[in-house]
């Protein structure tokens, strides 16, 4: 289970940055089915994207802690599943969105409640076996001092 979480933030936090990043480079290209929303929109497009982008990046700092701390990946996971809750009430309120928000809405809904499942996989992995190979590379270094 360790390995499944350790995986799947990373792919988490590859994808947030790399869609952010499409959605700066592109403003209201990038949303499927948005037309020509204006140049207001396309501002705040570009904006969120870039703010995705930094969300991608807080998965990517949490991938590389060893052990990937339990808080950061449910806290995190909390703000994608607010996204999800968020295009349900725009669901409720507006009607339905193009298909692709949808799947995106679907993605939302379910992908948290597997990281609040797994998240304290390789925390535990670590107090039942100390020498469970998970592992150390980009770890957080704590400092002493002398």
């Amino acid at each position: 289970m360790a390995r499944v979480l350790r995986v799947l933030t990373q792919l988490m936090g590859w994808a947030c940055v790399m869609i952010g990043l499409f959605h700066v480079a592109l403003g209201n290209a990038a949303i499927p089915g948005a037309g020509s929303a204006g140049t207001t929109v396309d501002s705040w497009g570009r904006f969120m994207g870039a703010s995705f982008a930094g969300y991608g990046l807080a998965w990517l700092w949490a991938a590389r802690q060893s052990p990937i701390p339990a808080r950061a990946v449910r806290w995190l996971a909390g703000v994608f599943l607010l996204g999800g809750v968020g295009r349900l009430l725009s669901l409720a309120v507006h009607g339905w969105p193009q298909w692709f928000q949808i799947a995106l809405a679907v993605i939302e809904i379910i992908l948290p409640p597997v990281f609040f499942w797994l998240a304290d996989a390789e925390e535990r992995a670590l107090h039942s076996d100390p020498e469970s190979g998970i592992p150390r590379g980009g770890a957080m270094r704590t400092r002493t001092r002398t």
